[in-house]
């Protein structure tokens, strides 16, 4: 996989101008491409978000909160249970806040948590997507392990038992999520490219086809029923 860093396209100077480190420190925690963007993508993490309470303007206030809320996330990685994590970071919690010896409460709470998604690039289906890429962009396409807030990709592999490729067609820069998110035209254009002639390569792919399975078809009523779509996609016929 240490392989896979050698030929993505990275600049550390470029990554700290794009990110304004300049106005903070001007340094970063790993000196190699690789060992950045292993921390980035591959390892665990723990960000903070946000602190609410008190008076939040600009300007000396002598305000003292009566509640005070602090957002922070991690992610995780493949082999990590999103329960015994929360249980493990809320007891770690409640042990260090129980030695301040506070007559005030501490709650914990989780908004949402999901097991860590990871596939295999060289999986068939990836390689439809990468010639797509290659098609339309004429280059060939990075494998990067960026974490995100996708757990739908783990729910879709675990109720069709099919692969699940995810496939960008965006930009590093597009600030996604952000005030000033934005999407290239360019990117939007190809990326219908992309996506048609991902289809067209996964046609040619033999194996299971679940649209010219020998199955007995579903009938109308049949397809009513929730899961019915699901189930289609279960067929493991070989042409």
């Amino acid at each position: 996989e240490e392989k896979l860093y050698e030929t993505i396209d990275f600049d550390l100077e470029a990554y700290k101008k794009e990110n304004k480190l300049d106005s903070v420190s001007n340094a970063l925690l790993h000196d190699t491409k690789k060992d950045l963007l292993m921390a980035r993508w591959r390892f665990p993490t723990l960000s903070l978000h946000g602190i609410e309470g008190a008076f939040p303007g600009a300007g000396a206030k002598t305000v003292i909160p009566a509640k005070v809320t602090g957002k922070f996330s991690l992610r995780l990685v493949p082999h990590q249970d999103p329960q015994k994590i929360e249980t493990q970071v809320t007891q770690h919690l409640q042990n260090v806040f129980s030695t301040l010896n506070s007559p005030n409460k501490l709650t914990v709470s989780l908004l949402h948590g999901a097991k860590a998604w990871l596939s295999d690039p060289k999986h068939p289906n990836f390689e439809a997507a990468a010639k797509a890429t290659r098609k339309v962009y004429g280059r060939d396409p990075d494998y990067t392990r960026e974490g995100g807030s996708i757990p739908i990709t783990t729910a879709l592999e675990e109720a069709t038992n099919m692969n699940v490729c995810l496939l960008p067609v965006g930009a590093c820069d597009d600030m996604a999520h952000s005030q000033n998110e934005k999407y290239n035209v360019s990117n939007l254009i190809n990326g219908v490219k992309v996506l048609g002639l991902y289809l067209h390569e996964l046609g040619k792919l033999k194996g299971p086809k679940p649209s010219k399975c020998r199955c007995v078809e579903l009938t109308e009523e049949e397809l009513m029923e929730p899961g019915a779509f699901l189930r289609g996609f279960k067929c493991k016929c070989v042409m």
